[in-house]
């Protein structure tokens, strides 16, 4: 902080510490045992954590409700009622064997600062709003982006019918949940109810930690598409002479070592993070086998023409190996690039902190504020994560980088309330100046 930011006192509940104690508290509430997370949408413990999250948000100052997709959200009014938002948030909900701060850490933050602004007793030309997205992750679905999708309006009516590991299909989650189905298009934001969209969020990489930084400005979020690629071959018992095997995992072993080359030489990112092979018998040549692709770009482009060359390869390996194949795509999000106007707030709030030259990174992981490019514009601020490790119990962040990543978001929001400030000052002085009446040539 800078100036009398510097030396004024903070609420105590919004210490780094405490915020830490919040993450610690937030993973207790998990389906699996032995102390290990994993905190699905719309699920007992995803209802647990948003009725914490929103008695932290009163806390706060805020009023609260929980949206019609299982959204948890807050507000705090501005210097008067109604005004656009600048919204904060990021998610609650994980991946299976998660760590404690992937996207917790962004929620937390954004609610502690909140509580900053509204003790410091100023007044900001617009509403701060939180959100605490219910599903970021896709691991009860298959379907990322689902919470902050019908934030803002992009809901596909065809995911009622995704059905999850026990056959739950997403249209009965939601009356288990309490939500009305019919109405999940009243969760749909209007991107004149915003001034921007800001979250915090650990580094899934280990960039920041390479060169001695705690925190980073985003510049933009990788596009993603994903797909679950089915080779088809024929089972046979394991005495059948190589020339007459026809062996589907033999050849998905050739292709996803062939993803791997492609993605790497072309610098995207190619991750197959899920195999399943059929009939999966020890004395069986296995005659089907599954398996998923989640492919990454900086610029659509690119990754779409990559995709075109993966397909290729298929074609190929399979003709080879008198196999067939077979792709369905379960998920498609552009990539998104933060605003220079918001990138510029984050970096304010970065030099706020004491690093004067803030490092600017690319984003390979997706992130709600994908979504939420649909409706305003978005800025991230990344913090150091040991290790650069995520999705893993190891995720492990410290303390004092904790504290500066509360005190630069608190400058970044305060940086936003100044240029919104400052452009109304201006706007309204050319309008004076447009309204006001001609000299005459005798004054002159």
């Amino acid at each position: 902080m800078t100036g009398t930011d510097a030396v004024r006192e903070v609420p105590a509940d919004t210490t780094a510490a405490v915020v830490l104690k919040r993450c610690d508290l937030l993973a207790t509430h998990s389906s699996l045992p032995g102390g290990l997370i994993q905190r699905v949408n719309l699920s007992r413990e995803h209802a647990a954590v948003n009725a914490i999250a929103a008695e932290w948000m009163r806390e706060a100052g805020m009023t609260t409700w929980q949206d019609a997709a299982g959204n948890q959200c807050g507000r705090l009014e501005g210097a008067e009622p109604g005004l656009p938002a600048l919204l904060l948030g990021s998610h609650l909900d994980t991946v299976p064997r998660a760590g404690k701060y992937d996207g917790i850490l962004g929620v937390l933050t954004a609610i502690a600062v909140v509580q900053r602004i509204r003790s410091s007793g100023r007044a900001l030309p617009f509403a701060l709003e939180v959100v605490a997205f219910a599903d970021e992750e896709g691991t009860r679905f298959g379907r990322a982006l689902i919470g902050s999708r019908a934030y803002a309006g992009t809901f596909d009516p065809a995911w009622w019918e995704l059905l999850d590991e026990h056959g739950v299909s997403l249209h009965q989650a939601f009356l288990d949940f309490g939500l009305d189905p019919s109405k999940v298009q009243d969760a749909a934001r209007r991107p004149e109810e915003f001034v921007g969209y800001l979250e915090a969020h650990i580094e899934q990489g280990p960039y920041l930690e390479d060169e001695g930084k705690a925190l980073g400005i985003v510049s933009s979020i990788a596009g993603a598409r994903r797909f679950l690629i089915t080779i088809t071959g024929r089972a046979g018992h394991s005495g059948t002479p190589y020339e007459r095997r026809r062996d589907a995992l033999a050849g998905a072993a050739d292709a996803i070592l062939a993803i791997e080359r492609i993605a790497r030489s072309a610098q995207l990112i190619a991750t197959v993070g899920h195999l399943q092979v059929s009939p999966g018998a020890v004395n069986v040549i296995p005659g089907e086998v599954e398996f998923s692709l989640d492919l990454r770009g900086e610029y659509d482009s690119e990754r779409d023409r990559i995709w075109t060359v993966v397909q290729d390869m298929l074609t190929d390996i399979c003709r080879q190996r008198r196999l067939s194949w077979e792709s369905i795509e379960t998920h498609s999000a552009p990539a998104a690039e933060c605003s220079a106007r918001l990138r510029a707030a984050v970096g304010e709030g970065i030099r706020s902190t004491g690093d004067r030259r803030p490092m600017s990174l690319f984003s390979k992981a997706g992130h709600d504020a994908m979504a939420i490019a649909a409706i305003t514009e978005i800025g991230m601020l990344f913090v150091r994560c040991e290790g650069g490790v995520s999705h893993n119990p190891a995720e492990y962040v410290t303390e004092a980088d904790v504290a500066a990543t509360i005190d630069a978001f608190e400058r970044a929001v305060l940086a936003v309330a100044d240029a919104t400030l400052a452009s109304s000052v201006a706007a309204a002085s050319a309008s004076a100046s447009a309204s006001a009446p001609a000299a005459s040539g005798e004054n002159a």
